[in-house]
């Protein structure tokens, strides 16, 4: 089935979405809009988060013009091949309806070999290795940095699919090279349950409710949970930039790890105040009033540390490779002599930064991969912002903040730019 509609038809919807009329407030909002005239989403992005995030699928037709895939397939296979990336190769067989996985990295010679239909590649983190890739983040800028994951580019022989499923998370999938058909089912309550005769988690059942060919520069928007399958029309590849979206148990797990290491063991349950109880085996409220407060005595209820770990948590990558010093960090008097002379600081790939105001004493929390440095907050933002410390930038920050950025130089979060074309980041390595 196709939800096409003319082009007049489309742009009409597009220019009401955009306007957040009453009209469009009081009807359900359009599926699928042309975003030609307002890229990347068609609309302003307070509407969309309005109207769209996590609560329904939206097609923008033209959320790119013209685009220009940043990468090719050979590219792809390229980076599939290198240590240290993550990806798959993933084949349907159509007669059997049978899956097979393998993972990476792959050797060159696996690609000749394969059929012209029915296969997948998919890498994960292409941002980090490829700075073309990497810079269309900058048209997401609507949503906070640290709620998006990774970019993962997947290419996709003719009839290649990875099956119909649902992703936790909310994901933009972006066509940049080639045609695929994307088939969801946005109904209400659809089936969840998996086959249980294949590895990948497929859906047992899917009935779609839309039905489209995307060209390059076309976009879908999936709220987490929404049945969807892609399956390529043509050789083509798609970007799809997913969320980070940590299941409770994971964030509990974390936050319970951060207090244990921290807490002192003489904090303990304590009862000075008991009186003799009316039955000796009840659990009674006066019991459990101190439980709360010898949890609260471990800061269980304190906002600044609450936010430090989560902060700390969410700029961890989890599968990335480990940042480390190259071994040729200057001292920082060279550092600031390179900077004015038009050297500059570039932010290490695998390096994810953000801030957070503190509740307590003023300034702001600098995170960067699972570390924590307290700064004046004009500095926080600054260097979680800035991917390229130029030495505009350099003189921007105050002693702090320049002595902070100057250690994370040390650490190899950022590597200078200068006269030698080996000391950037470009290629991707850790």
């Amino acid at each position: 089935m196709s939800t096409r509609k003319s082009p007049a038809a489309t742009r009409t919807a597009a220019k009401a979405a955009a306007k957040g009329s009453p009209e469009t407030r009081s009807a359900a909002p359009p599926i699928e809009i042309d975003g030609a005239a307002l890229p990347p989403l068609g609309m302003d992005p307070a509407v969309f988060l309005r109207d769209y995030w996590q609560k329904r699928p939206l097609l923008i037709r033209n959320a790119f013009p013209g685009l220009r895939s940043p990468l090719m397939p050979e590219d792809l296979a390229g980076l599939a091949c290198e240590e240290g990336t993550l990806s798959r190769l993933i084949r349907h067989d159509r007669g059997r309806d049978a899956w097979s996985v393998r993972h990476g990295p792959f050797a060159e010679e696996d690609f000749p070999g394969l059929p012209d239909h029915d296969w997948t590649l998919l890498v994960q983190d292409v941002d980090k290795w490829d700075p073309d890739v990497a810079a269309l983040l900058d048209h997401f800028r609507f949503l906070p940095r640290w709620r998006i994951d990774d970019i993962m580019v997947s290419f996709a022989a003719t009839g290649g699919s990875v099956g119909a499923h649902v992703d936790q998370y909310d994901v933009f999938l972006l066509q940049s090279h080639g045609h695929r058909r994307w088939q969801i089912d946005a109904g209400a309550n659809p089936p969840l349950d998996f086959r249980d005769d294949v590895e990948l988690k497929l859906l047992r059942e899917f009935t779609p409710t839309h039905d489209w060919v995307l060209a390059p520069g076309d976009m879908l928007y999936l709220p987490p949970n929404v049945p969807h399958h892609g399956i390529a029309e043509d050789p083509c590849l798609t970007i799809s930039v997913g969320m980070r979206a940590p299941a409770a148990a994971e964030l509990i797990g974390d936050w319970l790890d951060d207090l244990l290491a921290e807490t002192d063991e003489s904090v303990r349950y304590h009862d000075e105040d008991l009186q003799v109880p009316v039955d000796p085996n009840e659990i009674d409220v006066a019991a459990m009033n101190r439980v709360v407060a010898a949890l609260n005595a471990i800061r269980m209820n304190d906002p600044d540390r609450l936010g430090d770990w989560f902060g700390r948590f969410i700029t961890t990558y989890r599968a990335a490779g480990e940042v480390m010093p190259r071994g040729d960090e200057r001292p920082r008097i060279e550092l600031e002599w390179d900077l004015t002379q038009g050297a500059a600081l570039q932010r290490h790939p695998w390096s994810r930064m953000a801030w957070r105001r503190n509740t307590a004493g003023g300034g702001a929390s600098l995170f960067c991969s699972g570390r924590t440095l307290a700064l004046p907050l004009a500095d926080a933002r600054l260097l979680a912002d800035t991917r390229l410390l130029d030495g505009a930038a350099w003189n921007a920050l105050s002693e702090a903040g320049r002595e902070a950025a100057h250690g994370l130089y040390q650490a190899g979060h950022y590597a200078l730019l200068a006269d030698d074309p080996d000391a950037d980041y470009d290629d991707g390595d850790a």
